[in-house]
């Protein structure tokens, strides 16, 4: 339950980037998220804010600096997609493989216990395609 005293009508998530157009093809191209604002050069910035399920929800790729500064990759670096299914897991990891992305192996093993399957953006982010949708269901069981 949300609660009452925090009225949020939108949630937007950031993070950086040293390799802007990169990460700008695989979001928009590859993974097929709809961009719904793209700039450059804004007070020493590039970024883009990508759409995610339902208006209210966005995240936002940034660059800056010279050379463009980024935090080493961590493994709690994720992009969890809860998908409708394990078809919708497939359509989309079926995407992914179709523009030369390979899956691999999670750093954490609940999502493999899970069967969700995990690919690389180009800064080494995860990307999480879980086949459930997390508050809605429970997960599928425990994979051999």
């Amino acid at each position: 339950m949300w609660p009452e005293h925090l009225d949020v009508g939108a949630v937007r998530f950031a993070r950086p980037t040293a390799r802007f157009e990169e990460v700008l093809a695989f979001y928009r191209d590859v993974l097929g998220l709809p961009v719904l604002a793209e700039w450059r050069d804004h007070a020493g910035y590039d970024g883009a804010v990508f759409g995610l399920p339902g208006t209210p929800v966005h995240m936002e790729i940034t660059q800056s600096g010279a050379p463009p500064r980024i935090p080493e990759p961590h493994p709690e670096n994720q992009l969890v997609l809860y998908l409708r299914g394990a078809g919708a897991r497939d359509a989309a990891a079926t995407r992914l493989t179709g523009h030369g992305h390979r899956p691999v192996a999670p750093e954490n093993p609940y999502w493999s216990e899970h069967g969700a399957a995990v690919f690389q953006d180009p800064d080494g982010w995860q990307v999480v395609l879980a086949p459930w949708v997390f508050g809605a269901e429970p997960p599928p069981g425990r994979r051999p």
